[in-house]
């Protein structure tokens, strides 16, 4: 392509890394105005010089930054940008030390004294697993069903032991704080099994504990709960597009087709937060909880993972079906699922 060449929106809006339905809004408010739009159609065509200042929008918007401040830089030359960007990082700095001061409070004041365990039989269940190498070299995913704890992993880098290493590192924990501790040996089994700086891994962990379920997690592997015919998910992406979809930015539909879908701002690794969400759920008779990894609910429609979930069958039955449609699907990446069914 010429470098005079005018870019379609789409064109634009891949090489940019913003969507098509931003670099419409950025027109409508001045921010960034194509340099053609047809007539007859409306269709928007912008110049290949105007990516520089697209993809500084871009990169402040995954900052946080409002659109008028945006504006204000985008607009300053790059000496009183720089410091306006300095003015900006220093009040986010700020503004995070006051909302961590906040919520430790919060914390302290709702956490009880003693966390108590729960005395209560779990309630018995079936599960069932299944995963697979994909179009991948090397299986990098990890699983663990093993008593009460249920658990998957899936490992990112040169190193093919660093999941597995930290699904075995959880031991058996028995409550919220106990869980939060496994985590942390496993961050402490990822350093010690990781061979180069960019090993690390997903996990996301279920134990069964009387009639609760206790939940770990740090990056895009998932939790789901799956009650009276009705799918939930348990857990949050730890990842930039994410954080796009909650503020609003980006549909959901968006973030399905969004390169940057794939970059984890939290994880297992040598140089990430060991600290994972965590959350508590009263279980019910006939709950199903199910794990998958990205290569299962990144490559299958949303709609067609939900039916297969909530399928009227046992859990070999359900794994069995995922895993025939990932396989139909072309299964790109390594895989996982897990189905645990309480008894009814």
């Amino acid at each position: 392509m010429a470098d005079d060449a005018l870019l379609t929106i789409g064109d634009f809006a891949r090489a940019s890394g913003l969507t098509p339905k931003a670099l419409r809004l950025y027109d409508d408010m001045g921010l960034l105005v194509p340099v053609e739009v047809d007539p007859v159609n409306g269709y928007r065509r912008y110049a290949r010089h105007q990516l520089d200042r697209a993809r500084l929008v871009a990169r402040l918007r995954l900052a946080g930054m409002p659109l008028a401040r945006i504006r204000t830089v985008a607009d300053l030359p790059p000496a009183a940008a720089a410091a306006e960007l300095t003015s900006y990082r220093r009040q986010v700095e700020a503004d995070a030390a006051t909302a961590r001061r906040i919520v430790a409070d919060l914390v302290e004041e709702l956490s009880p004294e003693e966390e108590p365990m729960s005395h209560a039989p779990t309630t018995p269940f079936t599960s069932a697993a299944r995963a697979g190498i994909g179009g991948r070299d090397t299986q990098l995913d990890a699983v663990r069903v093993d008593g009460a704890l249920v658990a998957v992993a899936d490992g990112f880098g040169h190193t093919p032991d660093v999941s597995e290493a930290a699904l075995a590192a959880l031991g058996q924990p028995g409550s919220v704080a106990e869980l939060d501790d496994a985590v942390r040996r496993a961050a402490d089994a990822v350093v010690a099994a990781a061979g180069h700086p960019d090993d690390g891994t997903t996990i996301t962990a279920l134990v069964l504990a009387g009639r609760e379920v206790l939940v770990a997690h740090l990056g895009d592997s998932r939790a789901h709960l799956v009650r009276e015919g009705r799918l939930e998910r348990l857990t949050r992406d730890h990842t930039v597009v994410q954080t796009l979809v909650d503020e609003g930015r980006l549909s959901a539909d968006e973030a399905r087709l969004d390169d940057r879908r794939v970059l984890l701002n939290r994880a297992l690794g040598t140089s990430t937060s060991a600290h994972p969400d965590l959350a508590i759920r009263v279980t019910e008779p006939g709950d199903r909880f199910v794990l998958t990894t990205d290569g299962v609910h990144a490559v299958l429609d949303p709609a067609a993972l939900a039916a297969f979930l909530t399928m009227d069958a046992a859990p070999g039955v359900v794994v069995d079906a995922v895993a025939d449609a990932v396989t139909a699907a072309g299964a790109p990446d390594n895989w996982s699922v897990v189905v645990v069914d309480l008894e009814g």
